[in-house]
This record gives C-alpha cells, structure tokens and sequence, in this order.
C-alpha cells in the first residue's frame, strides 16, 4: 500500500490555509512558463479553487497535493491532471517554489511517492511528465526516476513571443 510520507517530506491534500501560499505561487511569473498561466489569479478565484479542492479525482480528473517538509512548511505542490480511469493514466506535474529548497531530493521523493499511490492505490498503468526541452533539471530529476522520454512536441509552448519544444515523457508501470 502506498503511503504519502517519505523521509523528508509528505504529501498532504490542500486545506483553506493554503490560500496565501497558492497565491504567491500561482502568481510568481518566474513559473508561468511551465504552468501555462498567462494571468494573474485573486485570492478570491483561489478561494473558489479551495472550496472546491475536495472533490473526487474521479469527478475532476485531477488532484493537487501540497509537498510539506516534516517541519510541516509548505515548499511545493504536485499535480495529477488528465486523469483517465479507462486508459488508467495520468499526467503529473510539479512545482518546489522555493529555489533553496530544490536539489535536495525533495522533488524526486515527492514524484515517488505520488507514483507509488497512482499505481498501487489507483491502479494505473501509466504516468506522464510534459517537460520543456530546455529544462534540464526537471528533465535529469523525470529520467533518474525511470521516466522514458517518448516523443517530442516541436514549437508547442509559446511564452514571450517564443516558441519550444516540449518532451513528453512517461513512466509504465509493468
């Protein structure tokens, strides 16, 4: 059975205290490149998000779990989306925020034990990363924890009028 807590961090759902820090993350330009997001969010449209943070991952087909330290602060979130319960596969993305807290495995336990519950507790076969080609660290963090890249989305993500090329990469579960 797969747990959500590993050495040094655990994954836990998002809670109404998480407000100020979805909305620090949320709105930090430096990351709209790999989340997508064009546009500011209010703490308003994130409370509706939070008021609604609980439903069923077989309802939304996706789920966001915040990576905690074992001092419990908040240093990130991960995230299930296109989840397909017939195809049993998922996307999955992540975020450490604070940039003095990555390189120190936090990633790579978090993107572990999220696997361990999408296999062993919701049975999928399959899980999937879009990384940008020009990421290396994320690209390095995906492949030492067995991802395969599988193909490559040419000119896919524009952002400040550029546009590159996205790798998808993808873990099976044999």
């Amino acid at each position: 059975m797969a747990k959500l807590k590993g050495k040094q961090i655990y994954l836990r759902a998002l809670e109404q205290k998480d407000l100020n820090f979805l909305y620090e993350l949320e709105n930090n330009t430096e990351v709209w490149e790999v989340s997508g997001t064009i546009t500011p969010f209010s703490k308003d449209v994130l409370q509706l998000y939070l008021d609604n943070a609980h439903r069923d991952i077989y309802d939304v087909k996706q789920l966001r779990l915040v990576i905690c330290t074992n001092e419990h602060k908040s240093v990130g979130l991960i995230d299930v989306f296109d989840f397909d319960p017939n195809h049993r596969r998922a996307g999955i993305g992540i975020i450490v925020l604070d940039e003095n807290q990555r390189n120190k495995g936090i990633g790579a336990e978090a993107i572990t034990l999220l696997c361990d519950y999408l296999f062993d507790v919701l049975g999928l076969k399959q899980v999937y990363a879009n990384i940008l080609e020009e990421n290396a660290p994320s690209l390095h963090l995906f492949k030492k924890l067995n991802f395969e890249t599988v193909g490559i989305k040419k000119d896919w993500v524009r952002f400040k009028n550029t546009f590159k090329n996205e790798l998808l990469l993808q873990k099976i579960n044999n």
